[in-house]
């Protein structure tokens, strides 16, 4: 299927790993352009090689002094696809201040930030697609995580409040929100989750049974596999999906709507 992105310009945030590069290739595979922001060249180059259709931007898109330097350098694009994102697994009463404002900087105002400036340029020309990388934790809060699980709700909040100015445009904004998804970061999470001595495999098995039993893939997601909603939703093939919140999460949540 032709996805009709060729001449296209996306901007993918936390794009040099995990679900975040997986999209970006899934961009450039369709033809389109990418713009991929992060804290360290030697990671951007070491991702993304040579690629001719990406354009790195060596900056920390987690902060107002990244987004600033992102937006200067870049000014316009077609795609905002709002990646970024971190997590830690905390007892509740452990979180502290600077855990909660940490993560909410990162997770939401990184996405706030850049949309705040091209969303409104894509308004002026009647197109452009902005997607919030959510989770499903952002309908189930996760107990092991509950910052994580607030941010990932507010992402949803911002993401709908936006949809609501797009009436009668060709903008559309949308929402994705993966399961646990198989990264690097993933498999040191789940170790420490997991019993003492426990191998990955191990590790990902006793997560799914232990903690999140009402999976039906009862495995990890792979990125690719994320990626590929992603790129539907970038394209102008999905207009009729506005506002939206879509579920790549293998049937964890067990709601309907």
């Amino acid at each position: 299927m032709d996805l009709q992105l060729k001449q296209r310009k996306a901007i993918v945030t936390g794009g040099s790993a995990g679900i975040g590069l997986a999209i970006v290739k899934a961009l450039l595979a369709e033809g389109a352009s990418v713009v991929v922001p992060g804290r360290s060249q030697a990671k951007l180059d070491q991702a993304l090689g040579d690629e001719p259709a990406v354009q790195k931007i060596v900056a920390d898109v987690g902060t107002a002094e990244g987004a600033a330097a992102l937006i200067a350098a870049v000014p316009d694009a077609d795609i905002l696809v709002n990646n970024l994102g971190i997590y830690e697994p905390k007892p509740f009463a452990e979180i502290g201040d600077e855990d909660w404002l940490r993560l909410f900087e990162v997770n939401v105002l990184s996405g706030v930030r850049l949309s705040r400036h091209y969303f409104p340029r894509m308004l002026a020309k009647d197109w452009g697609r902005v997607i919030f990388v959510s989770s499903e934790s952002g309908l189930m809060t996760p107990p092991e995580m509950v910052h994580y699980g607030v941010t990932k709700s507010s992402q949803l909040a911002v993401s709908r409040g936006m949809a609501e100015l797009t009436k009668g445009t060709g903008v559309t904004v949308n929402a994705v929100l993966p399961g646990p998804t198989r990264s690097e970061g993933i498999v040191e999470f789940l170790q420490k989750m997991a019993s003492p001595g426990a191998s990955a495999a191990e590790a990902e098995r006793e997560f799914f049974e232990k903690h999140r039993s009402s999976s039906l893939l009862q495995r990890l997601i792979e990125d690719r596999e994320v990626a590929s909603l992603v790129a539907y939703l970038a394209s102008p093939l999905s207009a009729a999906t506005n506002g939206a919140a879509l579920r790549v999460e293998g049937g964890l949540l067990r709601s309907i709507a």
